[in-house]
């Protein structure tokens, strides 16, 4: 290492230093040059690592600590007033142990804007070009009565979910990663995030379904965190299948589950289960990039006979609260105009 830096001051050694099991988040900002707003704070359903085209996100945020909140709108006022941002900045940051790590700052309009107008019912694209014309944020109506501490808010949970081709890829490992693989986006929106993220999920072509049989396998590092998972599932009626690792992890957790073998393990296997149709939901955590031939083949099973596959914990806990949210109410459909003239109506009152 010594001689490489030393060799040329052109060819500087780079080292990453990867943050695992973090929460990404994705804040949109205004900026006038000298005021910040903070148009939404997205939470990611799905851990940093994955492509932020690829990952679910919900406004407004449902786990992240009020201090944290300030924290982020901290560093991104100070960001945006150091780069001089006139209009739309995006910022990404990855939160770890209470840490909050900057990733990436975008001083332009970022794909989340669409989504976060939307949701707050304030037109950020027509903001932000008027800010680049001169005005101030102070000027403009539509921001008036929607902002708290500097925050736009939002009347309900909107839950923003990608939509992927796979069932058009036949062989493709729908295993999610840092590669973009998503081709579009939905939005669902709810009283409660289960609500928001299941119709999310109904939007984008991949139902969440409601009873049945639940097939777990995970890799070693969420085995702790699956069987609270599983658990989950039990509880609003799913039988549950796992592979030979994953089930003694869950039995010791004193979980009542069936063993079902791996590919090369023998038959019946999952795949055989899936082809059959006597499984309703997959979830089968990745290894890594070198994921085992085995995985592959059965994630790939799943998305060839359209059998809901889910690849992460965090993925797989926001499922389990959508049907969980699906039992106690049934799907409400709300326009967008009524949510966000009932939302006037009350802030005019107060």
């Amino acid at each position: 290492m010594q001689e490489a830096a030393g060799f040329s001051v052109r060819r500087p050694v780079l080292i990453d230093r990867f943050l695992e099991v973090a929460t990404e988040v994705d804040v949109d900002a205004l900026c006038d040059g000298e005021n910040v707003l903070i148009a939404g704070i997205m939470e990611h359903i799905e851990e940093a690592g994955v492509h932020s085209g690829d990952s679910s996100c919900v406004l407004p945020a449902i786990s992240i600590r009020e201090q944290t909140l300030r924290i982020i709108e901290e560093y991104t006022t100070k960001l945006a007033r150091a780069l001089n941002v006139i209009g739309l900045m995006n910022v990404q940051y990855a939160l770890k142990n209470g840490e909050v790590y900057v990733l990436e700052v975008n001083p332009r309009a970022s794909r989340t804007v669409p989504f976060v107008s939307k949701a707050t019912g304030v037109p950020l694209p027509k903001v932000a070009v008027g800010l680049m014309l001169g005005r101030k944020l102070n000027e403009f109506a539509e921001l008036t009565g929607g902002v708290v501490n500097g925050r736009l808010q939002v009347p309900n949970f909107f839950v923003k979910s990608p939509v992927f081709p796979f069932s058009k890829f036949p062989g493709v490992d729908p295993a999610l990663g840092p590669e973009m693989k998503s081709t579009g986006e939905v939005m669902g929106v709810g009283a409660s995030f289960g609500e928001a993220f299941e119709k999310a999920q109904l939007a984008a072509g991949t139902p969440i379904p409601h009873e049945g049989a639940l097939f777990i396998s995970v890799n070693d590092r969420d085995k702790s965190a699956a069987a609270a998972v599983a658990a989950k599932f039990r509880d609003v009626g799913f039988e549950l299948f796992a592979t030979r690792g994953t089930a003694a992890a869950l039995k010791n957790a004193g979980l009542s589950v069936k063993t079902v073998f791996k590919v090369n393990e023998g038959r019946p296997n999952a795949v055989d289960l899936i082809k059959a149709g006597k499984l309703n939901l997959v979830i089968y955590t990745t290894t890594g990039s070198h994921s085992f031939p085995d995985e592959q083949t059965i994630r790939r099973s799943a998305v060839m006979h359209r059998t809901p596959c889910i690849t992460t914990m965090s993925g797989a806990r926001a499922a389990a609260e959508a049907i969980s949210s699906r039992q106690r109410n049934t799907v409400r459909v709300w326009s967008l105009q009524d949510l966000h003239a009932r939302e006037a109506v009350e802030a005019s009152r107060a």
